[in-house]
């Protein structure tokens, strides 16, 4: 099958899947498609139970798709770009404090957390896993997917704050979780000897150089497209930006998601202030709002197809079951520590905490970075682990999220 007739699959498959959720199950779209892939999925497992052999057609298709790349290497570029694009930097800039401990303090102790936790518990029920190898899952399961939490919160009404932490987070803890989650693959596998010199040089190199990266390259697209007054090559140099920008530095082996951020944040701010008619602004804002949406949709129904390949085990079903309270116990550990440790510089809103806990949503990033294991029992075990977490988290937190931001302010304003 060609890679067009794939891709003919799946944006129809997520054409049609939108077209039912906006017409009877009205769910948010990113959660809907999810649940109705998820609920397709598990008709197809069951009519091939009975002999129908629909399955294993419908798994074939899905098993060209590689998602790991798919989204890493394609997909998350343009989301992230896409998110960036409408985040406000000097609203930004004043959370930057809470932004940068939860994307780093947050995620370096999320991780080891989970890793101890999920090493114990799991051995306590006969899953044994080498304890780097839940270190391993501790870094590829804390990052809160930017994604998922975009298009979540954007029907949740959370105070503008609140929503700037959340979003700021999510943008940037996906890069530092996928530096974290390099340094301890690289151990894990034998290919680097764990030493402060390699995680420091790695995380200067990865981190730093993206930041670095992204600002150069934001900045030079910004200094063309002030020079152009016409939307189509404007707005062709931001798909150029994000697409070439995205390449070059991985290429350069550097945090791509972390450079595009920066990018992002250049353009839709000091680029659209300074650089855009308003003719301009009114495009690039419909075109990359399309983008999102479009590219949203398949992802999401991709998540919930995933289940297809998904091999279950009962003891890795309830070892993911387990995960989902270890995540969130983690979660809540680190979101509580920043808060303490940052509430004498900065004002939190009512319900800081149990927010930015609940909003911790999990999606597609971490079921990519499982993927990109090495073939093997442990990965066979920890896709499980981790897509079950990444379904509750889209599902339960995502649905519920917004009743939590609601409760909190009915309750400060009695």
């Amino acid at each position: 099958m060609s890679v067009f007739d794939i891709i003919a699959i799946l944006v129809t498959v997520a054409a049609l899947l939108s077209y039912v959720n906006y017409r009877w199950i009205r769910m948010p779209t990113a959660i809907g498609l999810m649940f109705i892939a998820l609920v397709l999925s598990l008709s197809l497992i069951g009519l091939g139970k009975l002999g129908f052999g629909v399955e294993e057609k419908a798994a074939a298709i899905l098993v060209q798709v590689d998602f790991s790349a798919t989204l890493l290497q394609g997909m998350l570029s343009y989301l992230l770009f896409a998110g960036a694009l409408h985040v406000n930097l000097a609203d930004l800039k004043q959370q930057m404090r809470v932004v940068g401990v939860l994307a780093t303090v947050g995620v370096v102790g999320s991780t080891f957390i989970v890793g101890t936790l999920s090493w114990w518990l799991f051995g306590l029920i006969g899953l044994e896993l080498g304890y780097i190898w839940c270190l391993v899952f501790g870094a590829l399961i804390t990052p809160t997917d930017p994604v998922a939490v975009l298009s979540i919160l954007k029907s949740a009404k959370a105070p503008k704050s609140l929503e700037t932490k959340i979003v700021g987070e999510s943008l940037f803890n996906d890069g530092m979780a996928v530096v974290v989650f390099l340094a301890l693959l690289g151990i894990a596998t034998g290919e680097h000897q764990l030493s402060a010199e390699y995680i420091v040089k790695l995380f200067l190199q990865e981190a730093v150089g993206g930041a670095v990266f992204g600002l150069v390259i934001g900045w030079l697209a910004f200094l063309m497209i002030r020079t152009v007054d016409n939307y189509q090559v404007e707005i062709l140099l931001t798909l150029a930006l994000v697409t070439g920008g995205y390449a070059l530095a991985a290429h350069l082996h550097l945090c791509a998601p972390i450079a595009i951020v920066v990018a992002g944040l250049m353009i839709g701010n000091t680029g659209r202030s300074l650089g855009m008619s308003a003719r301009t602004r009114e495009h690039l804002d419909s075109f990359w709002e399309l983008v999102d949406e479009i590219l949203n949709a398949v992802l999401f129904v991709l998540i919930g197809m995933e289940m297809l390949v998904v091999t279950l085990t009962s003891k890795a079903l309830v070892a993911g079951i387990i995960a989902i309270g270890i995540v969130l116990l983690a979660r809540f550990l680190c979101v509580a520590g920043c808060v303490k440790l940052l509430r004498r510089l900065r004002i939190f809103s009512r319900g800081a905490i149990p927010i930015i806990t609940w909003a911790g949503i999990r999606g597609g990033i971490s079921i990519a970075l499982v993927l990109a294991l090495p073939f093997g029992p442990t990965r066979d075990a920890l896709l499980t682990v981790t897509y079950t977490v990444v379904v509750f988290s889209i599902l339960v937190q995502g649905l519920t999220i917004r009743r939590l931001v609601t409760h909190f302010q009915d309750a400060s304003q009695s």
